[in-house]
């Protein structure tokens, strides 16, 4: 159950734009920021950031920006987080399902190259706390990114852990559709809905 409860979708002509711009971008109405909505200034200030870093001019495929999403936020431990990204970075990455259940396999599985490998090992390592990122990461992440798209990576890494420690601690009810992808490509892997279960 959500520790605070989300605002209706119908709430206002704020909270109506906020989740029309949402929905054109997951898919379907966010519970997350339809909590942040509670604080106007913070729900659009968190939008632009995550639209520019998800959304944005990128100079990197899309799918290892979803899948550095995906590992970053499952490494956090935030299930909310890890269904959503899972979800997104096969609906709008283009990732099949069968290489997210493999994500936490990329160092030895044959479904990553190795730019994913240095990308998803530094997104592992910066969710972790303390962040266990090293320079010798770096320097493999140098042979297969330029610095911008270094930044990029990073960014998606940035913006999940805020959102990953945001939803964890509101409890956000997960919605339909990624709870559904986690039942069918996450739980074989230890995934459940948990405190983020719809009431």
């Amino acid at each position: 159950m959500p520790r605070i409860q989300p605002l209706d979708p119908d709430a206002n002509d704020f909270v109506r734009d906020l989740i029309a711009k949402t929905t054109e971008n997951m898919g379907f109405p966010a519970n997350s920021f339809l909590t942040m909505a509670h604080w106007p200034d913070l729900a659009q200030a968190f939008l632009q950031l995550a639209r520019t870093v998800n959304f944005g001019d990128t100079e990197l495929p899309v799918g290892i920006k979803r899948l550095v999403s995906y590992v970053a936020s499952a490494s956090s431990g935030c299930q909310y987080c890890a269904a959503h990204t899972g979800f997104q970075a096969t609906r709008s990455g283009g990732i099949a399902a069968e290489k997210i259940e493999a994500a936490f396999e990329y160092e030895t599985s044959p479904l990553f190259t190795d730019a994913e490998r240095a990308a998803l090992r530094v997104a592992q390592s910066a969710a972790s706390v303390p962040n266990m990122v090293t320079d010798e990461d770096f320097e493999e992440l140098k042979k297969h990114f330029t610095d911008r798209q270094i930044v990029e990576l990073v960014g998606q890494v940035a913006v999940f852990g805020f959102l990953n420690r945001w939803n964890d601690t509101m409890a956000t009810a997960l919605e339909a559709a990624p709870t559904q992808y986690g039942d069918d490509h996450l739980a074989q892997g230890g995934w459940s809905a948990g405190k983020h279960a719809a009431g």
